[in-house]
């Protein structure tokens, strides 16, 4: 059956190159852009896939818009900073071969953390809904978004290279915004902080992180992101005790 990879961009010409050049397997590469301002659709078509550009207005109706838009049997997303390994690709074209009742597949990341490869801290396996049997399934939620499936669904072995936060400023630019998200949904569904909120969620963060999803198995690099993870956590109640204060004046 035929599989068509989609990549979603905008201003990715640092990576759009290498991440194409690991889907050069698929029958078909479709890059959906979001009118990138850098030299992203030149690089993507002279890599040999094909440039549709789209408005954003969130990233599931982005997925949704982008399968509406290619007609394929199959649909692997493969996000811009992610690279498919030959074995990964074996799997999928094995996968997707036969007459398999299957209609989504989820595949592991091996996530690259400061440019070091973090298997604690629930980093590993990481599993995402990205093989995608074309009119089954559809996309749900504006950030962090995920694939609902209408049919069963199985699990790949092989997983994606993921270059997941280059640097702590890129991490701290991408927590500023995951935060400012998750706050507003936590406030529309009516969650009220106590004043000690923050602290004991950080608490409750870093144990979760470091302990029980065992990012102590990172050394370090796993203590590290354990801390900053938690206290981003504490910075998302305080934006959500922000959003009540705002709302009681």
């Amino acid at each position: 059956m035929n599989v068509t990879t989609i990549t979603l961009t905008l201003n990715e010409e640092h990576n759009v190159e290498a991440c194409l050049e690991s889907l050069a397997w698929a029958d078909r590469m479709v890059v959906f852009d979001c009118f990138s301002t850098d030299r992203t659709v030149n690089l993507a078509q002279q890599a040999g896939a094909e440039v549709i550009q789209h408005p954003f207005e969130n990233f599931a109706q982005q997925h949704n818009a982008a399968m509406a838009h290619v007609e394929a049997d199959w649909v692997f997303f493969v996000d811009a900073d992610e690279r498919a390994t030959p074995d990964l690709a074996a799997e999928v074209r094995a996968v997707t071969a036969g007459d398999r009742e299957e209609v989504m597949w989820w595949v592991p990341r091996h996530n690259y953390i400061f440019g070091r490869l973090t298997l604690g801290s629930g980093w590993y396996p990481d599993y995402q809904a990205r093989l995608l049997r074309q009119g089954y399934t559809h996309w749900e939620r504006p950030v962090h978004e995920f694939a609902v499936a209408n049919g069963p669904e199985g699990y790949l072995k092989n997983p994606l290279i993921h270059y997941n936060y280059d640097d702590l400023p890129d991490f701290v630019a991408r927590q500023e915004r995951y935060t400012d998200f998750d706050a507003g949904i936590l406030f529309e569904q009516g969650v009220h902080p106590r004043f000690y909120t923050p602290y004991s969620q950080a608490l409750r963060q870093f144990w979760w992180r470091f302990v029980t999803l065992r990012g102590i198995r990172d050394g370090l690099h796993g203590l590290w992101l354990g801390m900053l993870m938690a206290y981003y956590e504490a910075v998302k109640y305080r934006k959500l005790a922000e959003h009540w204060q705002a709302a009681n004046r």
